[in-house]
C-alpha cells in the first residue's frame, strides 16, 4: 500500500485532486498506474477510490514550481477514466486550473501580494498559458470566499481566470481545417460543423440539425449524444487529432451544439430569459451531457462566436465589448475577450470560484516498485 499526499479543491463546477510533482515521483510508481489505482478507475462507480464517478469529479493535476520565464507554476492535467483503465493527458481543464491557482497561493509557489495575487500557469499537456488572480488582502491566502458560479450554490474564493493567446492551442490553428464550416456525415446524412481550436479543439454543430433548439434538459439532450459521438470521431480525424486506425481521446475534441438564445429553465428550475444571454450551448463530456460547460469549451465558443462563417457566429448575439454570455444547463456563464497588445489572439477571461475541501494522505493499492 502506497501513501500519497493530496489536496482536493473544487474549481468552478469540478473537483480536482492536486498532487505535488515531487510526491508523485517519490513513489517510484508510474503516474498512470498511481492515478488509476487511487481513483479506482476500473469500476464505473469508482467505489474503492477517490474518484467521483463523473467527468467533473474524476480529475487530477500534478503541480510543480516552474523555472520557465514568465511562469510560476506548471501543472499536468489528468482526466481519469471511469470504468476505463485509461488516463487522458491530451487536454487542459480550466476548472482544475482555477483550483491550481488557489493551491499555488496556499503552498507559496508564488509570492503573495498585499491586495491581489496573480498566478502565472503553464499547462504542460497543451502548452497553454493561463493566469489566475486571487484576492490576498494584507498578503494572506484566503480560506473562504463568497463567489458563486452557475452549477453550484456553494460559495468559494473568487478567481479571475485568463486564457492567454488560446487560438490554436493544440493544433496550431484556430481553424484546424482552414475553414469556418465543414461537412461531416452523421447517421442521417451530411451535417454542417465548425471545427475550432481555442482553449481546446472543439466540434460545434447547430442544434436544429438534431431536431433540438439548444435549450434542452440534460435528459433531452442525451438523445443526441450517440450521433454526436459518431461525428466527434470524424471531427478528430479532420483536425488531425487521431488516425483512421487509432482510438480517439475521450478528452478532445470537445463536441456540442449551439443555437440562438431562447428562454429556458436551468437544471435547478430557474428561468433564464432569452435576453439574458447570447448563445445557447449544450456540450458533451466523456460521452455524457455536461452539467454546465467545461471552461476550455467556453473559450472555444468565445473564439468561434467572433469568427465569421462559423455556426456559432451565425446564431450568437454579437456584442461590442467582447463579452459572450453562454446559456448552459446550469445557467449563464460569461466570457470576455480582451485584445492582446502583441498581436496574439485575445485573452479570454472567466470569473470562477474555488474552495479547498480536504488535505489527505491517500492509501493507494498499487504494487510498490512498479517502474515509473
Amino acid at each position: 500500500m502506497l501513501r500519497l499526499q493530496g489536496e482536493m479543491i473544487r474549481g468552478g463546477t469540478s473537483k480536482c485532486w492536486i498532487f505535488d510533482h515531487r510526491d508523485v515521483v517519490a513513489t517510484g510508481v508510474d503516474v498512470d498506474a498511481l492515478l488509476l489505482a487511487a481513483f479506482n478507475a476500473a469500476d464505473p462507480r469508482q467505489i474503492d477510490g477517490v474518484g467521483g464517478a463523473s467527468s467533473t469529479t474524476s480529475k487530477a493535476a500534478v503541480v510543480q514550481a516552474s523555472a520557465e520565464h514568465g511562469v510560476d507554476v506548471e501543472y499536468a492535467f489528468a482526466q481519469v477514466g471511469i470504468g476505463d483503465e485509461r488516463v487522458e493527458w491530451a487536454s487542459n481543464c480550466g476548472n482544475c486550473a482555477t483550483a491550481v491557482a488557489l493551491y499555488a497561493v496556499h503552498h507559496k509557489l508564488v509570492p503573495i501580494a498585499s491586495d491581489t495575487t496573480t498566478v502565472r500557469m503553464l499547462n504542460v499537456n497543451t502548452g497553454a498559458r493561463l493566469t489566475g488572480t486571487i484576492p490576498t488582502p494584507a498578503g494572506v491566502a484566503p480560506e473562504e470566499g463568497t463567489a458563486v458560479v452557475p452549477g453550484t450554490s456553494a460559495p468559494g474564493v473568487p478567481v479571475l481566470l485568463g486564457f492567454q493567446d488560446p487560438a490554436g492551442s493544440t493544433t496550431g490553428r484556430a481553424l484546424p481545417t482552414g475553414r469556418a464550416l465543414d461537412e461531416l456525415t452523421g447517421p442521417d446524412g451530411a451535417v454542417e460543423a465548425s471545427l475550432v481550436d481555442a482553449g481546446a479543439p472543439a466540434a460545434l454543430f447547430e442544434a436544429k440539425a438534431f431536431g433540438l433548439d439548444g435549450t434542452e434538459s440534460l435528459t433531452a439532450f442525451a438523445t443526441a449524444v450517440p450521433a454526436l459521438t459518431l461525428l466527434r470521431r470524424q471531427a478528430a480525424l479532420a483536425m488531425g487529432l487521431a488516425r483512421e486506425d487509432g482510438p480517439v481521446s475521450h478528452a478532445v475534441p470537445k463536441v456540442g451544439i449551439v443555437a440562438r438564445p431562447a428562454s429556458y429553465r436551468t437544471t435547478q428550475g430557474i428561468l433564464v430569459n432569452q435576453d439574458e444571454y447570447d448563445l445557447a450551448v449544450r456540450m458533451v463530456s466523456m460521452h455524457a451531457p455536461h452539467p454546465a460547460i467545461g471552461l476550455t469549451s467556453a473559450v472555444a465558443l468565445a473564439a468561434a462566436a467572433t469568427t465569421p462563417g462559423t455556426l456559432a457566429h451565425r446564431v450568437a448575439r454579437q456584442t461590442v465589448d467582447g463579452t459572450l454570455r453562454l446559456g448552459t444547463p446550469a445557467g449563464v456563464i460569461a466570457t470576455q475577450a480582451v485584445p492582446a497588445p502583441d498581436g496574439a489572439s485575445p485573452t479570454v477571461l472567466l470569473h470562477r470560484a474555488a474552495r479547498r475541501i480536504a488535505r489527505a494522505e491517500l492509501l493507494v493499492p498499487v504494487l510498490e516498485g512498479r517502474p515509473a
